[in-house]
């Protein structure tokens, strides 16, 4: 893309803010080298990277990039034989373990919400984490080599240490003695060079022997190295330089193994640089508000709302421009400061954008065009050196623009034939408009030319659009009107501002007749246009009333449904209450009764006590079902037999096993079988459509006890799935028989049984408690359940 066009269009400003957002200085530098692209392909997968990083600060937040930084110096270097210092090792470690981090979060990411671009990039990361760890070994965070890195130097350190040691404790027991210490100018110890020295008086030079390393500058002081620990200090220096050596030796190896892995490091680096940049994008897309255009190579771009995104989004008025399909060029009348070069910019800076894969700040539904190239004539641009002047200027640029321009281009042209005598300069605005409009590139014009607006009238494919003028406030408002050509409204600001009607009506003789007629009908089409917007403005507002009314009877409605509910449920809750009043008397009365049975004897059959029971409970009210939104079906067929079947009242799926009856259906719900209302059932799949598993053949078990009440289960010889199933099946019609206590045997053996069991019922919601048999009841083989 032409670099001129990119500054006229203000592209670099747009690169500035980007390069704000991103982390790392790879990623400043991948997007201060950012350009315009004209492969649809190519667009569209930038995009779609852009989105998906939107897409994840949306989610997770925006990602952290600390700890990276440009290790691409620090590898090579140690490629071709250098040693690393520390600083640049903990480098690499940090950018390492970032990536690792990095890497992750999109993986993580990825599984939920597939954003495949993002996690191919990320997922080339490679995984550096045992020279991450050789370093962290070796180098702490302050960047210096650790006691950790060797053995050998740990030994080193505790000699310097030691040495230390001793020197101080030498020196202090001197300067502490009161023979020394008045010959001293402090009573500390002190390093000049390395070698620990005492501040001596000058006078005292003689007296302590050894050598001076330094002076005060007045000559005072003298800082000594006493003859005692002259030999101290030398194995403490010979000590220090085998640490060096060592220390060398550590970062060289270090260094060896970062060579090993130079080139995966090199591409990890331009990979970190590549998300870093990719998010820099979708952060500019946060901060200007923009959104995902929708891409083509056919010269169609549809703006809804755009905005300049150099102007502040609470001044900035958005415009809706369509180009491309029923007409390829606009030209734009109207008078100077209502927007029209504004308007330019925007169409030009937002294509740009989106040949760069960033988003733009229009509203969802925007489509744009990938053009071989943008030409743009805007601004005057005269040169006093180049002895140009305004018009010279505007048709040596219109001159290159001829030269250069392809059917596939986009052509912004700002005040076309200006700087020169009006008639020659509207002619010739005609014609390089005509010869572009053959071209077939795609074209926006502004001009003050009254002859370019008979032009667009009369020219299939090129449509006039003005700025709108408020004539009330002399003002402009900076909206785009297409379809409509601008007037000069110099009669009408001229008249408001108190310019005698005499005048006005001399000037209005000297206007042809041609031109008048044409401001006629250009006056008559806004007056239509501000009444048809007038009428779309009502519509608006009752669509509005209409809307907020229906929301309002919805939400009466559900609050009315509510209230029944609440009222519903309380008298259930009111009749439910009266039948446990009423069981807990009879309760009361069957205890009697079977205590009367056992002091006088008397025969009283426990199932009939039982049954009564029962019919007690079946007394108790069901609880009544909420009413469920249905959303409107055709009508299916009617539920057979075989038939995959939802149950309403307990949201579980069965199959029909048999009808009873024109109301009723037997239902198959896991192990249970129940009787169904028709009304409670949804057809979820035919019998065509769905074939019933086979039941498995279950072994046959041995019942204690007649059918009527069971209280024992034999499940010996059965395995420990059937038996589960079984012992389901049985405690469930226990516990509707109300029995408070029953025997599951199931058998010694190699206690698999036993323990399954017993698994099973300390889970169950109707087992109070359970226990081995005890003795006359068959031990271990037998388990007791008390049900709730």
């Amino acid at each position: 893309m032409d670099t001129k066009i990119l500054h006229t269009l203000e592209y670099r400003k747009i690169l500035n803010t980007l390069i704000g957002f991103a982390q790392t200085s790879m990623g400043k530098k991948k997007a201060e080298q950012l350009e315009p692209n004209s492969d649809l392909e190519e667009v569209k997968r930038l995009l779609q990277q852009t989105d998906e990083a939107f897409t994840f600060e949306r989610l997770k937040g925006s990602p952290s990039f600390g700890g990276i930084v440009d290790i691409t110096a620090s590898v090579k270097r140690a490629e071709i034989g250098g040693t690393l210092n520390p600083h640049e090792l903990l480098g690499i470690s940090t950018t390492t373990h970032a990536a690792r981090r990095l890497k992750r979060q999109i993986a993580t990411l990825h599984e939920d919400e597939p954003i495949a671009s993002l996690f191919y990039i990320s997922d080339q990361l490679s995984e550096q984490k045992e020279l991450e760890d050789a370093i962290r070994i070796c180098i702490d965070d302050n960047a210096e080599v650790a006691d950790s890195a060797s053995v050998t130097l740990a030994q080193i350190r505790r000699e310097l240490r030691g040495g230390e040691a001793r020197i101080r404790e030498k020196l202090d027991s001197m300067i502490r003695s009161s023979t020394v210490s008045k010959m001293l100018q402090d009573q500390l110890i002190t390093i000049r060079g390395d070698r620990f020295v005492i501040p001596v008086k000058a006078e005292y030079r003689s007296y302590f022997g050894g050598i001076v390393h330094d002076q005060s500058g007045s000559g005072a002081t003298l800082f000594i190295e006493p003859e005692s620990i002259v030999a101290m200090n030398n194995k403490l220096r010979e000590t220090r330089i085998r640490e060096e050596r060592e220390i060398e030796i550590i970062l060289q190896k270090l260094t060896a193994h970062v060579s090993e892995q130079g080139e995966w490091l090199l591409y990890d680096v331009d990979l970190l640089a590549s998300l870093d940049f990719i998010f820099a994008k979708a952060r500019l897309a946060r901060e200007l508000k923009a959104t995902l255009p929708r891409m083509n190579d056919r010269g169609f771009l549809k703006l809804k709302k755009g905005r300049h995104p150099l102007i502040p989004i609470e001044h900035v008025v958005p415009i809706d421009v369509e180009l491309g399909n029923d007409y390829t060029s606009i030209i734009v009348t109207g008078p100077n400061t209502g927007g029209k070069t504004v308007t330019l910019k925007t169409i030009g800076l937002l294509s740009l954008m989106a040949m760069s894969g960033l988003f733009v700040p229009a509203e969802d539904g925007s489509q744009l065009c990938v053009f071989d190239a943008i030409y743009a004539d805007i601004g005057d641009e005269q040169s006093i050196e180049q002895n140009l002047s305004t018009f010279s200027s505007h048709m040596t640029n219109i001159i290159r623009i001829l030269k250069n321009m392809t059917p596939k281009s986009l052509i912004l042209l700002d005040e076309l034939g200006a700087g020169t005598d009006p008639a020659e300069g509207s002619a010739l605005a005609i014609s390089m408009l005509e010869h572009m409009h053959q071209t077939g590139c795609r074209m926006v014009a502004t001009t003050h030319y009254s002859e370019l607006k008979a032009y667009a009238y009369e020219r299939k494919g090129v449509i006039n659009a003005s700025m709108e003028f408020d004539i009330n406030t002399l003002s402009p408002t900076y909206r785009l009107l297409v379809g409509v050509p601008g007037r000069s409204n110099a009669f009408a600001i001229a008249e408001r501002l108190g310019l005698p009607g005499y005048i006005l009506d001399y000037a209005r003789g000297e206007v042809k007749e041609e031109d008048q007629r044409i401001e006629h009908m250009i006056a008559s089409l806004e007056e239509n246009r501000l009444t048809a917007e007038q009428e779309r403005q009502k519509a608006e507002t009752l669509r509005q009333d209409m809307e907020k009314l229906r929301s309002r009877h919805q939400a009466e409605l559900e609050k009315l449904e509510q209230q029944r509910d609440r009222r519903i449920e309380k008298a259930e809750e009111d009749a439910r209450s009266i039948v446990d009043k009423a069981r807990a008397e009879a309760e009361k009365i069957i205890a009697d009764l079977r205590q009367l049975a056992l002091e006088e004897g008397a025969s009283v059959k426990e199932h009939k006590l039982i049954a009564a029971r029962k019919q007690l409970d079946e007394a108790e009210p069901e609880k009544r079902k909420k009413t469920v939104k249905k959303t409107a079906a055709p009508k299916a067929r009617a539920i057979g037999p075989g038939d995959e079947v939802l149950v309403y009242s307990l949201n579980q799926k069965g199959h029909v096993v048999e009808m009873a009856g024109n109301k009723d259906a037997v239902v198959q719900l896991g192990i249970m079988k129940m009787k169904v209302s028709l009304d409670d059932l949804e057809l979820q799949q035919t019998a065509s459509a769905t074939k019933q598993p086979k039941q498995k053949p279950v072994t046959g078990m041995k019942r204690t006890r007649d059918d009527n009440v069971k209280s024992e289960l034999d499940l010996r010889g059965a395995n420990l799935e059937e038996a589960l199933m079984e012992a389901d099946r049985f405690i469930d019609e226990a516990f509707l028989a109300n029995l408070g206590q029953v025997y599951i045997i199931h058998g010694k053996g190699t206690g698999i049984l036993r323990t399954g069991i017993q698994d099973y019922l300390r889970k169950h919601k109707h087992i109070k408690s359970y226990r081995l048999g005890n003795y006359g009841e068959g031990g271990n083989g037998v388990t007791v359940a008390e049900l709730e």
